[in-house]
């Protein structure tokens, strides 16, 4: 009883040192990333792309904001070309980078060498660049915390907010009017006319917004699920003691969160025990198969057949709680008697309303970006508490 009340007071404080750690940052660095996405969109308009790559885990940033461009859940804004370029970093880069693109390299706090030489090289060649972290580039982000897992949600929020507020700059300079279907994203600017001068200002103060709605959420998650997310590490760590392994989940942008939780257990950060864990989201062979064959609904279902065992922990990450793959993947994992978890938007949407996982942990908002952001949160810190169980036991 005392471990699970330790543990909750441990995570509940960690999520809230995030809010402190991200206000801070962002409150500060707003005005510049506004001004980076007005060149951004000067670029797109030119025919650039967005390349980005990173190494490990980083290369989940990568393949998140590649799919965040490509297939943008702001409904009516259009598709802009962006590749994770991770598989080959250098050689790709080399072959394809035109002077007009824009490209993102991704490490961890301390940085990456072998991405700066791949962002020094792009830069001479004209690309825009953003290092992330970095000690150059057209955007070089000074990392403010040594804590992996708090700079790679740094980092992610940096990118949603890129990818939500090119769309102002890109409509505006097409259009010169008003920001039409983009303005309940963006309450500052209203229905005027402006020169994109004149808005970078309103721009960054939406920005902030946006990271104190993430404040307000995680708050939330911190004050009323610090208790379950500790109940599910206790549990997923005994599963883990039977010799269980962790078979993540997801679509879309949820998929990179599955991949990336997934390598935070097989590569863990120094001083950290390895965990045995897979994501299914990382088999693109597979998956394509499945969904030409069969159909998209089974892409989880069918792995699930393969590789669960009775001691294994079932994860589907959704924002939405009503993906229908990810419900025939819980409803299977359920028959096995394997243990359920769930990182879930919304209200929890079917999922929660069928009971089909043991343990649900619920980020009650509606707009998505959001909702990815504070689930990071949630699984980065279930993460830290099997750690903390760990060397308890060990």
């Amino acid at each position: 009883m005392q471990t699970a009340v330790n543990l909750a007071a441990h995570i509940e404080e960690r999520l809230l040192l995030r809010n402190e750690i991200l206000e801070s940052f962002f409150s500060q660095e707003a005005r510049a990333l506004a001004v980076a996405c007005r060149e951004m969109s000067e670029r797109f308009l030119r025919g650039g792309r967005l390349l980005a790559f990173g190494r490990g885990p980083y290369s989940t940033d990568a393949q998140h904001v590649s799919v965040e461009f490509v297939h943008p859940v702001i409904v009516g804004k259009r598709a802009l070309p962006a590749l994770d370029l991770s598989a080959l970093l250098r050689p790709w880069l080399d072959a394809i980078l035109r002077p007009e693109d824009i490209v993102m390299g991704f490490g961890p706090p301390e940085g990456d060498p072998e991405v700066w030489e791949a962002l020094k090289s792009a830069e001479a060649r004209g690309a825009m660049t953003f290092a992330l972290p970095g000690p150059r580039g057209s955007y070089a982000l000074k990392a403010v915390t040594q804590d992996p897992f708090i700079h790679q949600e740094l980092v992610e929020v940096f990118y949603h907010t890129l990818w939500e507020t090119v769309h102002v700059f890109l409509e505006h300079r097409e259009l010169g009017q008003d920001i039409g279907q983009t303005e309940f994203l963006y309450p500052f600017l209203g229905q005027k006319k402006q020169e994109t001068e004149g808005i970078v200002n309103d721009v960054a103060a939406s920005i902030q917004m946006k990271v104190h709605d993430d404040t307000l959420l995680r708050t939330r998650l911190a004050t009323e699920q610090s208790e379950q997310i500790g109940a599910t590490a206790l549990a997923v760590r005994e599963r883990l003691l039977r010799g269980g392994k962790l078979i993540l989940f997801g679509n879309g942008g949820s998929a990179t969160d599955a991949n990336d939780w997934a390598m935070d257990c097989v590569l863990p950060p120094i001083g950290y025990h390895t965990i045995p864990a897979i994501s299914l989201s990382m088999e693109p062979a597979t998956i394509t198969a499945l969904a030409n064959d069969v159909g998209v609904e089974v892409i989880f279902l069918r792995q699930l057949l393969a590789h669960a065992k009775p001691p294994d922990v079932a994860i589907g990450i959704s924002t939405s709680g009503g993906s229908r793959n990810i419900v025939m993947a819980l409803e299977e994992a359920r028959k096995r008697n394997l243990l359920t978890v769930a990182l879930l938007g919304n209200d929890g949407g079917e999922i929660y309303r069928r009971g089909l996982v043991d343990h649900p942990i619920i980020i009650r908002s509606d707009y998505i970006p959001r909702i990815q952001e504070v689930q990071a949160s949630a699984y980065h810190v279930l993460r830290e508490a099997l750690e903390v169980l760990s060397h308890g036991q060990s």
